[in-house]
């Protein structure tokens, strides 16, 4: 087959024989394979796996290796997309290997799940799920050295002890280089795990510190990084799709005489479409082959195409809207049921009630899809930016019917990803293309147009909730009714309800101390492909229930601080599986993740303590906070937020207070922080798709607005909250952006007293402008 100079050659080889093709140097090779406990793999199946279908943590399989020269070699099995987590797994191998910093490399996997394990990269779990696996990949390297070691010179290996790159016979002064000790390391049998020796936290060089040099930083800011567009092979031709602007929308006559007329036009290929639900596989439509992408746009141009829009072309998101505002007032599936709501509701002195909207979201990375195929002799190789290699390699055997050990996947880096890139149907378009012109090259590049309107959209939602209050103003009865397009809606016909794991993002868990509860689900049929966003349904729920609180400090004439600290109630750890019986903990087992109210507590406290809560501010000026778990970690935000008079937003500091758990790489959990930020201000401020007729209404950035400059914080402080005793990793790559949007729209109403129940934001500010004008 044909490939490019990323392609990787770690194939079903014996140690030995890995050795002998990295060349003469020869190198130490090792491979973990040791599995998590089997009440873990249990708890993962029981509770969903991230919202996967029959989601099962795999058996980690980390490859690590050292050339003569002392260079180091870390497999990646996780995709990079901005998180830093090559450099993030590297360091954890490095720390345990004893290894200098300067001599790691990181080479990317290919997908492959026997070998590699689980490789989805979602749900912020790539670090909490692979660092024990890599802590005990570099301690088993460094026993291998140290008993080489031993043997070169024939003494008890209790002598030997490996510092920095190298290993020292502590009776002689004598030291031998990782690189000397390669080869005969690599004859030496992989340790049980038992017999590791695990460093103490005080022992970590790397680990926890924020001095480590990004692994690919250098080639990135210089333009060295390969992306999905960076791989081209000799020969390969260019494509473009013409898709159906409705989802579901069929095809019903092509004329190319003009596109084939186009200059560097080659061909047109129909593609089948899938029937509904599609789940991963293409929209279907008409792709334009060409020998540059410009003669690929323009000759999707000069198609004369005629579609059957089909049944969603009723889709229309302001009627819609109407539906789930009228759906979330009358009762729907009870998903949770503490106590007598409807009794403590008829006996309570007050209540009060509020119903909360957010439109339809797109990821928008910044480097749209692509994929470059390859198809020869059965078998077919694709390079692409993509988080879930595994499944797209599923797909591709599936649609192309060829054997799942005749389809290669190639990871390259991700220009963003947001779980836009774990739906590898853009892959399979690569995939089908390159069959149907056997030998040849294929890369399909989809505009920012086509990413734009052929998204899997993060589902549109309404909220209502109604308490009843005592006399002090606390809720003694809590009813809240969800009603969202479900991600399920992709998988199975007719699905109409949130699954486990959509409620289990805020909802099924909410952890308040509030005697009387009762959750709904009313139906919500999906007209769209929906998918997975970062942060996901956590992003309503937190919009709602946050500002829903604040609503009630404000009418109880309370300080929201204080309001919900109280309503916190005593700290306490709760099994999920205690509120409403599901017990869907983001896949995590609830014995060794509780949600823990006194970390909320803690995070609460943080953040408004760093902020100054309470603190005088000028008029047009408010503070705004909200706290949310999700992903196994806690985050609270304070928002310090001025209106203009002409209704212009300026966020003057953003205070947010983190526990997940000990930090690993603190850098990039600043980072990632100061990310969801700045993408959870654009959610809730600009960001927005509607449809019209079935077809989305955005189609590029002057229309869907993300986050510009001037939205950005002038200053975002990060803080660590770490709680007392041992407590395992939480995720970092989402839980940032929940409580971001509640906390703008407090600070709003701290501001100008003008409530916000809807987004986006700039929307609702009209009336300001109006006042103040």
């Amino acid at each position: 087959m044909n490939s490019s100079p990323i392609a990787y050659t770690l194939n079903n080889l014996s140690r030995r024989n890995f050795l002998k093709g990295l060349g003469a140097t020869g190198a130490l090779v090792i491979m973990a394979s040791w599995s998590w406990p089997s009440v873990f793999a249990a708890e993962e199946e029981k509770y969903g796996g991230e919202g996967m279908p029959n989601g099962v943590v795999d058996d980690p399989k980390i490859y690590l290796s050292i050339a003569t020269d002392g260079s180091v070699t870390v497999i990646c099995n996780r995709s990079e997309m901005g998180q830093g987590i090559r450099t993030s797994l590297a360091m954890v191998v490095a720390d345990e290997l004893e290894a200098d910093w300067a001599q790691i490399k990181v080479q990317q996997a290919y997908g492959d799940e026997v070998r590699f394990g689980n490789q989805n990269t979602d749900g912020s779990r790539s670090m909490r799920h692979w660092y024990e696996p890599m802590r005990r990949c570099g301690a088993a390297a460094r026993a291998m050295l140290e008993q080489a070691a031993a043997g070169r010179w024939q003494v008890p290996v209790a002598e030997c002890q490996a510092q920095l790159h190298q290993v020292l016979h502590k009776p002689s002064g004598r030291t031998l280089g990782y690189g000397e000790l390669a080869e005969a390391a690599a004859d030496l049998p992989v340790p049980p795990r038992d017999t590791l020796r695990l460093k103490p936290a005080s022992e970590f060089r790397y680990i926890g510190k924020d001095s480590n040099r990004a692994i690919d930083g250098e080639d990135i800011v210089t333009g060295q990084a390969l992306y999905g567009a960076d791989i081209h092979l000799e020969g390969m031709l260019y494509a473009t799709i013409a898709r159906p602007a409705v989802y579901g929308g069929k095809l019903v006559s092509v004329d190319d005489s003009a596109t084939l007329k186009v200059p560097g036009v080659v061909k047109v290929i129909k593609i089948d479409a899938s029937p509904l639900p599609s789940e991963f596989q293409p929209l279907g439509g008409v792709a334009v082959l060409a020998k540059h992408t410009w003669g690929a746009i323009k000759g999707r141009d000069a198609l004369k195409l005629q579609w059957d829009d089909g049944p969603n072309a009723r889709y229309n998101s302001s009627e819609y809207r109407q539906q789930l505002e009228s759906a979330v007032k009358k009762p729907g599936k009870v998903v949770r049921n503490n106590g007598d709501v409807d009794q403590a509701l008829s006996k309570a002195a007050g209540t009060h009630e509020a119903t909360y909207y957010l439109p339809h979201l797109t990821q928008a990375p910044m480097e749209p899809m692509v994929a470059l195929a390859v198809y020869k002799k059965g078998s077919c190789e694709v390079w692409a930016p993509v988080q879930a290699p595994q499944v797209a390699r599923e797909r591709i055997a599936q649609r192309l019917g060829i054997p799942l050990d005749n389809v290669k996947v190639n990871v390259t880096l991700l220009g963003g990803g947001f779980g836009r890139k774990s739906k590898p149907d853009y892959m399979v378009e690569a995939a089908i293309l390159a069959k149907a012109i056997e030998g040849t090259p294929v890369r399909v590049q989809w505009t920012r147009e086509d990413d734009l309107r052929h998204s899997y959209f993060h589902t549109v939602a309404a909220e209502y909730i109604k308490a009843g209050l005592d006399q002090s103003g606390q809720p003694t009865a809590w009813l809240q009714r969800v009603a969202s397009p479900t991600i399920a809606s992709l998988f199975a016909p007719g699905a109409k309800n949130s699954g486990p794991f959509e409620l289990g993002m805020g909802i099924t868990n909410m952890a308040y101390a509030i005697p009387n509860v009762r959750m709904e689900n009313p139906e919500a049929q999906a007209f769209t492909r929906v998918g997975w966003y970062r942060s996901v349904l956590n992003i309503p729920h937190a919009f709602a229930i946050q500002s829903f609180i604040d609503e009630l400090a404000h009418k109880a004439g309370q300080d929201p601080l204080a309001y919900q600290l109280k309503l916190l109630g005593n700290d306490r750890k709760i099994d999920p599986a205690s509120l409403d019986g599901s017990g869907w903990n983001y896949g995590e087992s609830p014995v060794k993740y509780p949600i823990d109210t006194g970390r909320m507590r803690a995070v609460l406290e943080a953040a408004t303590k760093a902020a100054g809560w309470g603190r005088k501010l000028p008029q047009g000026r408010g503070l705004g906070l909200a706290l949310h778990y999700s992903f196994v970690s806690y985050v609270a935000v304070v928002l310090d937020v001025e209106v203009e008079d002409n209704g212009n937003l300026i966020v003057h500091k953003a205070d947010i207070a983190v526990d997940c758990g000990p930090q690993i790489n603190p850098d990039r959990i600043r980072s990632q922080m100061e990310g969801a930020c700045v993408m959870g201000l654009g959610n809730a401020v600009s960001s927005q798709i509607s449809f019209k007729d079935g077809q989305a209404q955005q189609d590029n950035f002057h229309m869907y607005e993300v986050a510009r400059i001037d939205l950005a914080p002038k200053q975002v402080a990060v803080h660590f909250v770490t709680p007392d005793g041992e407590v395992p990793l939480g995720g970092v790559g989402e839980p940032g952006v929940p409580p971001i949007a509640p906390a703008l729209c407090n600070a709003i109403f701290a501001a100008t007293g003008q409530r916000i129940r809807n987004l986006p934001v700039g929307i609702q500010l009209q009336g300001w402008r109006k006042a103040n004008s």
